[in-house]
């Protein structure tokens, strides 16, 4: 059915594993006639876990649209609802996250037994941060542990009294009242009639005309209009944060949550503008586009599909303008522009062709191979430079050097790999030249094994897999100088060239800078990068244990040479000695990187958990809370050097029975201690002497 800007809804189900978020997927699209049956994860037929890993592990894995079109009885409007199924493992985080850069409104979903986990809070705050609308769903209410005035109490204290019910569940969780537009009927979690004036009041407080009138007059006072703009504003606000009562399994308040996503979510227009911004000769300006469909089009890529019947599918959100079949874009500043084809809408693993998409909806392009998440669509020269804020993702430290099983298949691996990549914006592949090692990193163990798996069913690619190297780096710890004179006679013309230069320590993280602070023209300018380039040769060899040096600033302030003798070569040879001469005075440090560390793990073992902790040398920073009863756990913060994390992953399967599970996230680097930097050393040493 037609539809404008302003009856779309854009909404993606995030939260912890296991609250039930691909189940209210299926029960959503059910209740909007998208569906005639909804499926089931147990016997793998729903619309969004189509992939069979996924249906084989009974777990989204990757994010799942899918449109519904719907007019609600009696309204006389129709709405476009593209939802978005987001996996919750913290492995599969990275397309998750992507997803947000798609929605006005994230719904969080809830376990009606478990009730606010750690994953709860993660992504209630990810979300915040990047200015979306936000609301709970608790799923679950008619399981026979479900406590849902427990699971209030819960939500209000971690995210405070904006946290309010538009519906209540009623009858042990058989059904549920509205509390929002109806004031009178009791519920689980006492009589409707108090919950109805508190969010009446938070409401109004958002907006001072709504309040000014609501004192005045009382409800009655109000218009639907002023009530549902001040309702808009402490949403986008984060002033109220809306919860909803579903059983997603059983349909209970379904058809209410979808009709709350359709009278009471942000259309498009009504939402906080998106990140967007324009690059100008002085940095980036955010920018703010009007939801027109006439203008230019602007839209954003935040998700690739490697199809294996379509080919390389980009999935956008349109900002401005219209795309149609044959409308002509550009990937970010790229100099061609091309075609588009075929325009599609997804559900699931579905795709159906459409003619075009408007501002605020979702769609997706075919066989563009310049396409990649975060690209930036535009038809226009005028929009080069513009960009969507990217969403902070992980990044990915755990790591595995792979070749592949077969000779012959190196190529197929590499392009398989590129593939994945792209797919994942977690999920990284390295190539070391110096040790002809190829590299993959993702946010854990499981993440990886999964990767590998689809190597193999995917794209027919076996792989051998061993620990790769630990991305160790140098650094100084104090000024020091540097000389070296090149000089070199060869019978002819020699080579002649001469370096001071002296080291400093910058800050953690700084990286490197390079200053000419020569005076008189001893050096002269033309020989000035080849200076430089020897400097960095220098750095990128290491210079204590074989590693790349960072977090330094090399000054050059006198050299001499020769009018006839002197050459490039010559002061790239005399850069990267005086360089090294000066490091080996400033008493140089190996770094090894420092992950945060977060543990989850039964009450029962936590003690356990904290002592193989203690001995991979983690400084604990913390620990908080999660779940009850039966289910107790803790969350337990650290930073521990990545190089010690080498079978964890076992060690925590088995002191919890398989219970506990960890992520992690890169902190810092940070110096290693004095009998690893020996060990370190002492290991390059016979290599440099056998080069």
């Amino acid at each position: 059915m037609p539809y404008a800007t302003h009856d779309i809804r854009n909404v993606a189900l995030a939260g912890h594993p296991g609250a039930g978020k691909t189940t209210l997927f299926e029960a959503l699209l059910h209740a909007g006639g998208a569906l005639t049956t909804a499926g089931s994860v147990e016997r793998g037929t729903t619309v969004s876990d189509f992939d069979p890993m996924e249906k084989a592990r009974g777990h989204s894995m990757d994010i799942a649209i899918a449109s519904i079109d719907h007019a609600p009885e009696g309204q006389g409007q129709a709405y476009h609802l593209n939802f978005i199924d987001t996996p919750g493992y913290p492995e599969f985080r990275g397309p998750a996250l992507s997803a947000l850069a798609a929605v006005e409104t994230a719904v969080i979903v809830v376990d009606a037994d478990t009730g606010v986990e750690h994953g709860t809070l993660r992504l209630m705050e990810r979300a915040k941060e990047r200015g979306l609308c936000r609301a709970i769903v608790v799923n679950k209410i008619d399981h026979e542990h479900a406590d849902c005035p427990q699971v209030m109490d819960q939500l209000r204290q971690a995210f405070g009294p904006g946290v309010l019910p538009l519906n209540l569940p009623a009858d042990w969780g058989t059904r549920v009242v509205d509390c929002f537009g109806n004031d009178a009927g009791d519920s689980d979690l006492g009589p409707v009639a108090s919950w109805h004036q508190r969010i009446l009041d938070q409401v109004v407080e958002a907006e001072p005309a709504a309040m000014e009138r609501y004192l005045e007059h009382g409800e009655a006072g109000l218009s639907a209009q002023e009530l549902h703009d001040a309702f808009e504003k402490a949403l986008r606000e984060g002033h109220l944060l809306p919860v909803c009562f579903v059983s997603a399994r059983s349909g209970v308040g379904v058809a209410e949550l979808l009709a709350v996503a359709e009278r009471l979510f942000p259309d498009p227009t009504e939402a906080n503008p998106p990140p967007l911004l324009k690059r100008n000769g002085h940095g980036d300006e955010p920018l703010l586009l009007d939801a027109d469909t006439g203008g230019s089009v602007i839209a954003d890529v935040f998700k690739i599909v490697n199809d294996p019947f379509v080919g390389k599918l980009g999935v956008f959100r349109v900002y401005q303008g219209t795309v149609r079949r044959d409308t002509q874009l550009f990937v970010d500043e790229g100099k061609r522009a091309f075609k588009v084809g075929h325009l599609f809408k997804l559900r699931g693993r579905e795709h159906a062709e459409i003619e075009e998409a408007i501002p605020g909806d979702i769609a997706a392009v075919a066989k563009i191979d310049e396409v990649h998440v975060d690209a930036v669509l535009h038809e226009s020269r005028e929009d080069d430079g513009v960009r969507l804020e990217p969403i902070a993702l992980p990044r990915p430290m755990f790591g595995l050097a792979v070749q592949a099983a077969s000779r012959g298949q190196e190529q197929k691996l590499a392009q398989a790999l590129q593939k994945l990549a792209e797919e994942d914006p977690a999920f990284a592949v390295e190539h070391n030249a110096e040790l002809n090692e190829t590299v993959i990193r993702g946010l854990s163990e499981l993440h990886l094994r999964v990767m590998l798996e689809r190597l193999k069913a995917r794209f027919g690619v076996e792989v051998s897999a061993r620990p790769p190297r630990i991305a160790y780096r140098e650094t100084i710890s104090v000024p020091a100088e540097g000389h070296y004179r090149h000089k070199k006679q060869t019978g002819g013309a020699g080579q002649f060239g001469e370096v001071f230069l002296r080291v400093e320590p910058l800050p953690r993280g700084a990286g490197f800078e390079f200053v000419d602070a020569v005076k008189g023209g001893t050096i002269p300018g033309q020989f000035m990068p080849a200076v430089e380039k020897g400097v960095r040769q220098a750095m990128q060899a290491g210079a204590v244990s074989g590693h790349p040096l960072q977090d330094l600033r090399t000054v050059v302030h006198d050299g001499k040479h020769h009018a006839v003798d002197s050459k490039e070569v010559a002061f790239v040879t005399a850069g990267r000695k005086a360089f090294l001469d000066a490091v080996s005075r400033a008493r140089p440090q190996v770094l090894e990187p420092i992950v945060d560390l977060e543990v989850a793990a039964p009450d029962a073992q936590l003690g356990d958990v904290t002592g193989s902790l203690s001995a991979r040398r983690a400084r604990i920073t913390g620990t908080s809370g999660s779940g009850d009863g039966g289910r107790a756990e803790t969350v337990v913060h650290a930073q521990v050097p990545l190089s010690e994390l080498e079978g964890f992953a076992a060690e925590l399967k088995s002191l919890t029975a398989g219970r506990g599970r960890y992520a992690l996230e890169f902190s810092h680097y940070e110096a290693v201690p004095p009998a690893m930097q020996q060990k370190l050393a002492a290991a390059w040493k016979p290599k440099q002497e056998e080069d």
